[in-house]
C-alpha cells in the first residue's frame, strides 16, 4: 500500500509540479472506444434477458463481461495515452494487466446479477456497484502502473468525487437497461444509443475526474526530460481498432442471435399456427366421423372403417364380423323421462358396449339408439362369446334421473365371408339378424342364416294371420298345465298357457308367435283373449265338481303398462260368473320392474278385487327387494333355471332355500316350476314348498284332456310319499335339518 500512501501525500516541499495537457483527439477516441463497447454491453445484457436456455445465458454473460471490460482498459489507456507532459512515461505491464483483470472480474460479477431470470432492482444496483468499483479500481490501479521520474500525488476529496461520479453513472445507465430489458420504453433503439452515450460519459467522466485530482511533481534538483518521440496517436489507434472491432463483433453476435431469435418466434408462431390449423383438422374430422353425444364413431366414419376392414380382409384373408345392436324399448325412456335421461342412458349404454369389447373392435353409434360393432375373428364362437359378454354387460343397473334402469339390447350378427361380401350385403344381413332378435323376444344375440328371409316373409303371413285368428276367434287354444299343492296332496291352480293351431304348420307354441304380437301391437288383445277364454273354461270346469281350482293367466309387459286391464278383468270374471278369487294374474319381474309406479298402483286396484298375483320367473330379472315389500302379491315362482341341477348343487340348493325363507318372510307362498324328477319333489317338499309345477306332475293339456289328469294326479300323494322317504334315506346328507316327507307321487316320469 505504499504506492497508495504516495499517490495520496501532501505536496512536498521542495519539489515541483509539471505542467500537464491532455490530447483532445485522444480523448474523443477513447470516448467513441466506450460508446462502443457500453452499446455492445447493452445489447449483450439484452440478449441475456431474451435466452431461453441457462447454458445461452451463460455464454452472453461471459462474453458482455469481455465486451465491456475491454471496452473500460481500452478507454482507460487511450486516455493514459491522450495524457502529455514533458516527462518520458512508461508502464508497468504487470499492473496494467492487473488492471485488465480488476476490470473483467468486476464485469464478471455484474453479468451474473444481471443474468438473473427476472432481476429485481437489487440486482441492477449490485450490478451498477460492481461496474463502477471495477471502474475505479481499475483505474487507479491502471494510473499507478505509470513509471517516470516525477511522483504522483492525488487529492483525496477528486478521488471521492470521480468515484461517486462512476457509481452515478454506472447506476443511470442500469436504470436504463432495466426499462429496455423489460420493455418499457417506446423507442427501444434510441433510447439504447442514448444509454450507451450515457453509460460511456460516466464511465469517461469517472476517468478524468481521477486524472484531474493526479499531481506529478520533480524532487527539488531533478530536471525534467524533453520527449524525444511520441508513438501514443499510433498505439492508441492500435487498441482503438483492435477495442472496436471486438465490440463490433459483440454487436453483430447479438444482432444476429436477436434475428435468429426472431426466426424462431416467427417459426414458433407458424408451428403455433400449424397446431392450431392441426388441431382445427382434428375437430372437424371428429365433428365428421364420430358422433357427439358417446364420442363413438358415428355412421360415416363407420362406412369408411368398414370399407377399409373389408378390402384388407380380401387381400389377406380372414373373417370379419359385424354386429348390430338395439336397446330394446328404449322409446319408454324418452316417452317417460324425457329426451335429456334418453341422452344419459344412451351414453352410459355405450360405455357399458365399449367396457365390453376389446380395444381393436370398432363401435359405432349409427343413430338413435342403434350401435354397430366391427371385429376380427377367427370362428364364429369368438363372435358368439362377444355378443354374450355384451348382453351380460348392458344388463347391468344403470342410476338414471333417480331411477334405477335395467335396459337390454337385441343383437344381430353376419360374418365375412359366409354371410356376404360386401359392406351393403354384411349390414343388410346383420340388420333382419337383428330383427330376428327383436322378433324373438330381444335380450339376445342372432346369426344371419340363409333362411332369414324365409322366416320374415314366414313371419309376416303369421302377423297377418293371428290377426285374423284374434278377430274371428279360430284357431287359438288355451293348455292347462296344473299346480300341485304339496299341504294339501291335490291340484289347486291351473296355469293357462296359449297354442294356436295353425292350418298349415300346425300346434304352434307361444314362442312362436308370442314375439310377432308383442313386436305388432297384438299382444294386448292376445292377452285380453286368454283371460276371457281362461275364466270360460274355469266356470266349465266348475259344472263338473272342479269348483275350488284356481286359474293363473299370464301378463305381458305391455298389457301391464295399460290403465285398462283393471276393467277387463272385472268383466271377464263377470261374463264367465266367477267369483274373483279364482283368478290370478301372473307378472314377470321384468315387466313389473318395467315401470314399477304405476304397476304397483294398478297392481293394487287388481288386487282390491280379490283377484290374486303372482311373480313368475322371479330370480331371472333385476326386482329390487324395496319395491317387493311394497307390491301387492300372493305368489313367487321360482323359475326353473333354478331347479334343473337341484338337489346336486349346492349353489342351487342354498339359492332356492333363500329365496323360499324370503318369500315366506313377506307371506308369500312359493311355486316352483320346471319340476321334473323325484329328487327335485323330494328336494321341495322339505324346504316347505308350497306347489310345484313341472312334467313331473303333467305337460300342459287341452281342457278336453284335463278332466282326467286332474282325478289321477288327486290321488297320488301316498306313491310319491314312499319314493320321497327312498330318495331322502339314500342322500340324508342334503338336508340334515329338513322337516319329514309326507308326500306321494308316482315313479313313472313322464317325457317331455
Amino acid at each position: 500500500m505504499e504506492w497508495l500512501h504516495i499517490m495520496l501525500a501532501e505536496h512536498p516541499a521542495g519539489h515541483f509540479a509539471l505542467a500537464a495537457r491532455h490530447d483532445p483527439w485522444l480523448i474523443l477516441l477513447a470516448y467513441l472506444v466506450m460508446c462502443a463497447g457500453s452499446f455492445a454491453t447493452l445489447d449483450i445484457i439484452e440478449r441475456i434477458g431474451d435466452a431461453e436456455q441457462a447454458s445461452a445465458r451463460r455464454r452472453w454473460k461471459l462474453l458482455g463481461a469481455c465486451c465491456l471490460a475491454c471496452s473500460v482498459w481500452a478507454m482507460h489507456y487511450i486516455g493514459m495515452l491522450a495524457f502529455e507532459t514533458s516527462l518520458e512515461v512508461h508502464y508497468d505491464m504487470f499492473l496494467t494487466s492487473v488492471s485488465l483483470l480488476i476490470m473483467l472480474f468486476a464485469a464478471l460479477g455484474a453479468m451474473s446479477f444481471l443474468g438473473q431470470g427476472q432481476p429485481s432492482n437489487r440486482h441492477y444496483t449490485l450490478a451498477a456497484l460492481c461496474i463502477a468499483s471495477g471502474v475505479a479500481i481499475m483505474h487507479y490501479t491502471g494510473m499507478a502502473a505509470m513509471r517516470s521520474r516525477a511522483v504522483q500525488l492525488y487529492d483525496p476529496t477528486l478521488v471521492l468525487g470521480s468515484v461517486v461520479v462512476g457509481l452515478l453513472a454506472a447506476l443511470l445507465s442500469m436504470m436504463m437497461a432495466r426499462h429496455l430489458r423489460q420493455g418499457n420504453v417506446a423507442r427501444p433503439q434510441l433510447f439504447k444509443y442514448s444509454a450507451a452515450l450515457i453509460m460511456a460519459a460516466g464511465i469517461i467522466a469517472t476517468h478524468y475526474a481521477g486524472m484531474h485530482a493526479l499531481t506529478l511533481v520533480l524532487p527539488d534538483g531533478a530536471a525534467p526530460q524533453i520527449v524525444v518521440t511520441d508513438n501514443s496517436l499510433q498505439l492508441s489507434l492500435t487498441i482503438a481498432v483492435i477495442t472496436l472491432l471486438i465490440s463490433g463483433s459483440c454487436i453483430s453476435a447479438a444482432l444476429s442471435d436477436k434475428k435468429l431469435q426472431s426466426k424462431e418466434q416467427d417459426l414458433r408462431r407458424v408451428n403455433t399456427l400449424l397446431s392450431q390449423l392441426d388441431q382445427a383438422r382434428v375437430s372437424l374430422q371428429q365433428a365428421a366421423h364420430y358422433d357427439a353425444l358417446t364420442n363413438l364413431v358415428n355412421r360415416r366414419g363407420f362406412n369408411q372403417i368398414f370399407a377399409e376392414r373389408l378390402a384388407e380382409r380380401t387381400q389377406q384373408g380372414g373373417m370379419l364380423g359385424v354386429m348390430f345392436l338395439d336397446i330394446d324399448h328404449f322409446k319408454r325412456i324418452n316417452d317417460s323421462l324425457g329426451h335429456d335421461a334418453g341422452d344419459q342412458l344412451l351414453k352410459a349404454i355405450a360405455h357399458l358396449i365399449s367396457a365390453a369389447t376389446r380395444t381393436q373392435d370398432v363401435v359405432a353409434r349409427l343413430g338413435g339408439d342403434e350401435f354397430c360393432i366391427l371385429f376380427n375373428l377367427n370362428s364364429a364362437e369368438e363372435a358368439r362369446g362377444l355378443a354374450q359378454r355384451i348382453l351380460n354387460k348392458v344388463r347391468e343397473p344403470i342410476d338414471l334421473a333417480g331411477r334405477r334402469m335395467v335396459m337390454t339390447t337385441s343383437i344381430g350378427i353376419s360374418l365375412y365371408p359366409t354371410d356376404g361380401n360386401t359392406c351393403d350385403e354384411l349390414l343388410k344381413h346383420a340388420d333382419l339378424a337383428l330383427y330376428q332378435s327383436k322378433g324373438g323376444g330381444r335380450n339376445k344375440a342372432n346369426f344371419f342364416s340363409d333362411n332369414l328371409k324365409t322366416r320374415a316373409t314366414l313371419e309376416l303371413q303369421l302377423e297377418e294371420e293371428l290377426r285374423i285368428a284374434l278377430q274371428e276367434d279360430h284357431g287359438l287354444r288355451l293348455h292347462y298345465q296344473p299346480i300341485y299343492e304339496l299341504a294339501s296332496g291335490k291340484v289347486s291352480k291351473l296355469e293357462a298357457l296359449i297354442r294356436w293351431q295353425h292350418p298349415q304348420h300346425g300346434l304352434l307354441s307361444p314362442d312362436r308367435f308370442i314375439g310377432i304380437a308383442e313386436t305388432n301391437g297384438l299382444i294386448a288383445d292376445l292377452d285380453l283373449w286368454v283371460l276371457r277364454r281362461a275364466c270360460q273354461d274355469l266356470a266349465q270346469l266348475s259344472q263338473h265338481g272342479f269348483d275350488e281350482l284356481k286359474v293363473t293367466v299370464n301378463c305381458s309387459a305391455l298389457t301391464l303398462g295399460r290403465d285398462e286391464l283393471a276393467r277387463e278383468v272385472e268383466d271377464a270374471l263377470h261374463n264367465a260368473g266367477l267369483p274373483a278369487w279364482r283368478l290370478e294374474l301372473e307378472v314377470t319381474e321384468n315387466a313389473l320392474m318395467a315401470n314399477i309406479h304405476s304397476t304397483i298402483e294398478l297392481l293394487r286396484r287388481i288386487r282390491h278385487q280379490g283377484v290374486s298375483l303372482s311373480i313368475d320367473d322371479f330370480g331371472t330379472g333385476y326386482s329390487s327387494l324395496a319395491y317387493l315389500k311394497r307390491l301387492p302379491l300372493d305368489t313367487l315362482k321360482i323359475d326353473r333355471s333354478f331347479i334343473q341341477d337341484v338337489p346336486h348343487s349346492r349353489a342351487d340348493n342354498n339359492i332356492v332355500q333363500a329365496i323360499m325363507v324370503m318369500a315366506h318372510t313377506l307371506h308369500l307362498k312359493v311355486i316352483t316350476e320346471g319340476v321334473e324328477t323325484e329328487e327335485q319333489y323330494s328336494f321341495l317338499r322339505r324346504l316347505g314348498c308350497d306347489a310345484i309345477q313341472g312334467y313331473l306332475l303333467s305337460r300342459p293339456v287341452p281342457l278336453e284332456n284335463l278332466h282326467a289328469v286332474l282325478a289321477s294326479l288327486n290321488h297320488r300323494e301316498e306313491r310319491l310319499t314312499a319314493c320321497c322317504d327312498t330318495d331322502r334315506s339314500a342322500s340324508p346328507d342334503l338336508f340334515p335339518d329338513s322337516p319329514d316327507c309326507h308326500a306321494s307321487a308316482s315313479t313313472a316320469q313322464p317325457g317331455r
